[in-house]
């Protein structure tokens, strides 16, 4: 009977320790967020260099959306970053922003074979990578 009890004892703590490392694991790896880009201007299938969105109103509210779902897991809530991922608020604002901006967001970033940052251009499209950016912008600071 005192073996009963241990063994039930050891079981419990299994499944509450497989629930616990469920719930963390689910936190890894997640599915892109599909973002409806329809009410923007089209801009074409090669990618464009410059973001053609930049002060677009409805180009921002799309991306704030959009940076919501699929980028704010690492790069911070309202673009502010807690230490894991660059805090997108202080990225250059610009042409010249936008080079660095769209090279990450095409081909994503990864050093020693780890992957920090996965590409998001094939997966989200040039139009989405260019609302973010522009809601991006709205959110510069010094």
């Amino acid at each position: 009977m005192r073996n009963f009890g241990r063994i039930a004892l050891i079981g419990a703590a299994c499944v509450a320790g497989g629930s616990i490392t469920s719930a963390l694991m689910a936190h890894g790896n997640v599915t892109p967020q599909a973002v409806d880009t329809a009410a923007l201007p089209e801009i074409g299938t090669e990618w464009v260099q410059h973001n053609p969105y930049r002060g677009n109103a409805t180009a921002a509210k799309i991306g704030e959306s959009a940076y919501g779902q699929n980028c704010a897991r690492c790069h911070g809530l309202d673009a502010e970053s807690g230490g894991i991922a660059p805090d997108l608020r202080y990225l250059e604002v610009g042409d010249s922003g936008d080079e660095w901006f769209i090279q990450r967001y095409q081909h994503g970033s990864s050093h020693d074979g780890k992957v920090y940052m996965p590409p998001f251009g094939d997966v989200l499209g040039q139009k989405a990578g260019w609302a973010i950016r522009a809601w991006l912008e709205t959110k510069h600071q010094e």
